[in-house]
């Protein structure tokens, strides 16, 4: 195995083979990422979303995709265009990868690509002596997913970032408040096959546990690219807790809970989910 991969999996706790996965897993999205670095992505992208705040601000529960966001609109973006230095990253420690992009059947200003790779030959390459991957059929495939939203609402702030593994790079990133305002936004707007995404709510309970502050005016953006406010409207901090609380009355709780399960090891800490706790953090909170 690689030796840099080898010193990558050091921080992590593998006791089953589902633990043997997301390692493999969380380690290629940093690979990729650094891979972007490298083809000067991050010169027109920002990073955000869940694997934003788990890789650089410590969340404590596993994220499938990579969401990127361009700086600034542009609806010529090519996302293929940084396949090959991409796929020459990988390849480099030992990872063969196909890389394509998903052509949606409807407009849209977000680029989809799939990363996908044979996940025996993976687990073999990371755990060369672990007789678990006896256990894991041939034509399974490990994916990760990435979009890149090329029409970007206003307002948002980004800060720079860099890491050291798998080899030092630089990274463009949404700030906290950025990605706190996406991330309400999501919980007020994105509907999952007509429900909540239980991860959405675990990562809201991240940000007010950090006593994050909100960029309100770029939650306000958002919110009128949704046609969830209207922008001639002013919009305020107790605006944005109203719709939130309007959003924790509807909420499917248990689906909630079985929707995020699977990506944390702290179960227990969802059993006090319901409408009133959601409410009550929320109204208390000094975002």
């Amino acid at each position: 195995m690689n030796g840099i991969v080898t010193e990558m999996l050091k921080k992590y706790s593998t006791e089953s083979v589902f633990d043997k996965k997301n390692a493999v897993k969380e380690i290629m999205q940093e690979l990729v990422l650094c891979g972007l670095s490298r083809s000067g992505f991050f010169k027109h992208a920002a990073f955000y979303g869940g694997t934003a705040l788990r890789i650089f601000y410590g969340l404590d529960r596993f994220s499938e995709d990579l969401d990127f966001s361009l700086t600034a609109p542009d609806p010529d973006f090519e996302l293929s265009e940084y396949f090959p230095d991409l796929k020459k990253e990988l390849a480099s420690y030992g990872l063969n990868v196909e890389i394509s992009e998903k052509r949606k059947t409807r407009e849209s200003p977000v680029r989809s690509a799939f990363l996908k790779g044979n996940t025996k030959e993976h687990f073999l390459l990371f755990y060369a002596s672990d007789s678990a991957a006896a256990g894991i059929a041939g034509d399974e495939m490990i994916k990760i997913k990435f979009e890149v939203d090329t029409n970007p609402p206003d307002g948002a702030n980004f800060e720079h970032k860099y890491r050291l593994l798998p080899s030092p790079y630089e990274i463009t990133l949404y700030d906290m408040p950025s990605l706190f305002a996406g991330k309400i936004h999501a919980v007020i707007c994105r509907a999952w096959k007509s429900r909540v995404k239980g991860r959405d709510l675990y990562d809201y309970i991240f940000y007010l546990s950090r006593g994050t502050k909100l960029n309100i005016g770029h939650l306000k953006a958002r919110l009128v690219q949704s046609e969830a406010w209207k922008n001639e409207d002013n919009f305020t901090v107790e605006d944005a807790k109203k719709l939130l609380c309007e959003r924790f009355d509807t909420i499917d709780y248990e689906q909630a809970k079985n929707d995020v399960r699977p990506f944390t090891k702290d179960a227990a800490a969802l059993g006090i989910w319901n409408a009133d706790f959601f409410k009550q953090i929320t109204m208390e909170a000094g975002f």
